[in-house]
C-alpha cells in the first residue's frame, strides 16, 4: 500500500503543477487530494490542525487568485465584462482546438471577440485581449509558486 500510496500521491502533485498553467486539469485540487490519498493509504498521522488550515488557506487563494487576476488583467487593459466571457470561453475551447498555442490564443481571440460583439474598437479589443493574457501568466506564476509551497509543506509534515 505505501508504493500505491506514493505512486498516486506523487502522480497527483505532477498533474497538479501540470494543471497550473493548463486549466483542464484539476490543478490545486489535484495536490490537495494527493494529501488525502496519503492519509487512506499510508497515514493521517502527520497531519494536524496547522497543516490542514495552512493548505486549505492556500486553496482558498489559489482558487480566488486564479479567477480575479485574469479579469483583472483584462479590466486594467480596458477590457469589459463581455472580454472576461470571452476569454473564459477561449481558455476552455482553445487548447482543443489549438493543441500547441491554444492557451495563450484562445482566451487572447476570445477576450477580441468579446469585445468586438459588444461593439468595442479593435484597438481596445486587442488590448483587453492581451490585459487577459498578461493576467494569466500572472496568475500562472502565483499558481505555480503557491503549488509548490504546497508540495514543500506537505513534505516537511511527513519528514
Amino acid at each position: 500500500m505505501i508504493t500505491l500510496g506514493w505512486t498516486l500521491v506523487i502522480l497527483l502533485f505532477v498533474v497538479g503543477m501540470i494543471g497550473a498553467v493548463y486549466p483542464v486539469l484539476p490543478g490545486v485540487l489535484a495536490i490537495y487530494g494527493a494529501f488525502f490519498i496519503y492519509g487512506w493509504l499510508i497515514s493521517f498521522e502527520p497531519f494536524g490542525f496547522w497543516f490542514w488550515l495552512i493548505q486549505s488557506l492556500i486553496v482558498i487563494i489559489i482558487m480566488v487568485a486564479d479567477y480575479a487576476v485574469g479579469a483583472l488583467g483584462v479590466k486594467k487593459f480596458g477590457g469589459s465584462k463581455a472580454a472576461i466571457i470571452g476569454s473564459t470561453i477561449g481558455l476552455i475551447i482553445g487548447p482543443f482546438v489549438i493543441p500547441a498555442f491554444g492557451l495563450i490564443i484562445g482566451p487572447f481571440l476570445g477576450a477580441v471577440i468579446g469585445e468586438i460583439i459588444i461593439g468595442t474598437s479593435w484597438k481596445k479589443a486587442i488590448s483587453a485581449g492581451v490585459g487577459f493574457v498578461l493576467g494569466f501568466f500572472a496568475s500562472s506564476a502565483v499558481k505555480i509558486a503557491l503549488q509548490l509551497a504546497m508540495i514543500i509543506i506537505f513534505f516537511i509534515w511527513v519528514f
